[in-house]
């Protein structure tokens, strides 16, 4: 049986005086993880999941949240691998 593995990374642009909490509110996400947040409001994020679909969700959840004004996606990628079964 094949499972997938997509990570993704985005720049998230946010008003500044609201940066901290939304790195906050972001990386409590399923998969989401901040890895640098800017004096300027940008935040770098990657998010990980099982599909695509996951992770078009958290992006779009990013982009709802007041004070975000942008989330570019900036790199996707996915690996396939093969999982036994144990039967």
């Amino acid at each position: 049986m094949n499972q997938e593995f997509h990570v993704s990374s985005l720049v998230v642009l946010t008003q500044p005086p609201l940066r901290h909490q939304l790195a906050e509110q972001i990386g409590a996400l399923e998969g989401a993880e901040i890895h640098a947040v800017s004096e300027t409001g940008k935040l770098v994020v990657t998010l990980e999941g099982p599909s695509q679909r996951p992770i078009m969700a958290a992006i779009d959840a990013i982009n709802a949240m007041p004070g975000v004004l942008s989330a570019a996606l900036i790199y996707h990628q996915f690996d396939e691998f093969d999982v036994e079964c144990k039967e």
